[in-house]
């Protein structure tokens, strides 16, 4: 028999047989071809028709035999047109032995094949088209890398140290451990970065030191505190310290981390004593005013409501408004405080009004921020008695003490 070529069938027809006893495949072959003979005159006979390549290789398959009856599925390709294939369906449905038993065929479906490549290739396309489109980056982040990547290659040399291009001609330059943290500060745009080497440090560190103003950056570790103390053995001049949050090194910093970390820069001749006697000091200070407060509480609260516009702002609560008008500014955060000048929290300056909704108890409000007038109404309706900023608005409150840093 003649086999018809994969690329020239259009129709597949599907049937089942049901045969009342034991037969084989030899008998369902035969049965379709001996019992259709003539059927659809000469041009339609099977024999003819695969003799031409319409019709292609007949198969059987998945045969079994239960109970003393044979089942089993039938697959006819055709290059025929779709009539003349589906009357070759028909024609073998008239079949009613298959070799000596009483049998019947019928078929299950007429498979178009080009209805299911068209199937196919829509499926694999539009997976394809996924793939293509979950590997296109985003503008923005594939704009950010090459802006990193053309910063990070711009590292240099300077006095024979790694630097960034413009550690040469800045006034200002900053001392970094090694060449990762130079790369990591060109990413994010700072450009006067020198490698110093670690705690091998070349001689030409403490000439640079003596020509700019210095600020030496230094990973949150001990090995940063080993730098800075080589650096003054060796009598490097030395204007400011950052550093990385503890335990983590410059060079994994964000860009967030980095600059936060030089705007909180100290300077060098402030000594470490010294830094930790004034934090005493500010403390006792602060709670020398919150005992004054609280002493002074109940008195405050005999006298009274004033008449508007003639209370005055007590002294003692204008004192620490002050110092923390002081240590707030710059940071766009606000602090609340409760009637006996407690702490409450620090909250970012676009929270404040959420935060004062959630807390009952609040009663004095420092902010880094300019006021508003829908600030002062929530202020207002849950019961803030006064407000600091660091930045001058024409708000007014026929309930708040507001005052100003100077």
């Amino acid at each position: 028999m003649a086999k018809l070529a994969q690329t020239s069938i259009k129709y597949i027809i599907r049937a089942k047989f049901f045969a009342n006893g034991v037969v084989e495949k030899p008998d369902v072959i035969g049965a379709l071809f001996g019992q259709t003979e003539g059927l659809l005159g000469p041009d339609m006979d099977l024999r003819e028709l695969q003799r031409t390549g319409k019709i292609g290789r007949i198969e059987v398959e998945n045969m079994k035999v239960e109970n003393g009856k044979t089942t089993g599925e039938i697959i006819i390709p055709s290059s025929l047109g779709s009539t003349e294939t589906a009357l070759i369906g028909a024609a073998i449905e008239t079949i009613e032995r298959i070799g000596p038993c009483d049998a019947e065929i019928k078929v299950e479906a007429l498979e178009d094949l080009r209805t299911v490549k068209r199937k196919y290739i829509t499926e694999r396309a539009r997976d394809l088209l996924g793939q293509l489109l979950s590997k296109v980056p985003d503008v923005n982040v594939l704009s950010e890398q090459i802006l990193q990547e053309v910063r990070a290659g711009e590292i240099t040399a300077f006095e024979g140290l790694p630097a960034g291009p413009d550690a040469a001609s800045s006034e200002e330059v900053i001392f970094v451990e090694g060449r990762a943290d130079v790369i990591n500060l060109l990413r994010h745009g700072i450009k006067n970065a020198i490698a110093i080497g670690g705690t091998s440090i070349d001689d030409k560190v403490v000439e640079i030191s003596k020509e700019r103003v210095v600020t030496v950056f230094l990973d949150g570790d001990r090995g940063g505190d080993l730098i800075l103390k080589e650096l003054v053995d060796m009598g490097a001049d030395i204007d400011y310290v950052a550093r990385a949050p503890k335990g983590k090194e410059v060079e994994e910093l964000t860009k967030k981390e980095i600059f936060k970390a030089l705007r909180d820069k100290i300077p060098f001749n402030r000594k470490e004593e010294q830094l930790e006697e004034e934090k005493k000091e500010k403390e006792t200070k602060i709670k020398k005013q919150q005992k004054k407060i609280k002493d002074n509480g109940k008195e405050k609260k005999s006298q009274g409501t004033r008449k508007k516009g003639k209370e005055e702002i007590p002294e003692d609560v204008k004192e620490l408004m002050s110092s923390q008008l002081e240590e707030i500014v710059g940071t766009r955060a606000a602090a609340i405080f409760d009637e006996n000048l407690q702490l409450l929290g620090r909250v970012p300056v676009k929270e404040l009004s959420n935060a004062l909704k959630q807390i009952d108890n609040a009663y004095l409000v420092v902010s880094d921020g300019e006021l508003t007038s829908s600030l002062i109404k929530v202020a207002e309706s849950r019961g803030i008695k006064y407000i600091a900023s660091t930045k001058k608005s024409p708000v007014k409150s026929s309930k708040i003490k507001i005052f100003f840093s100077s």
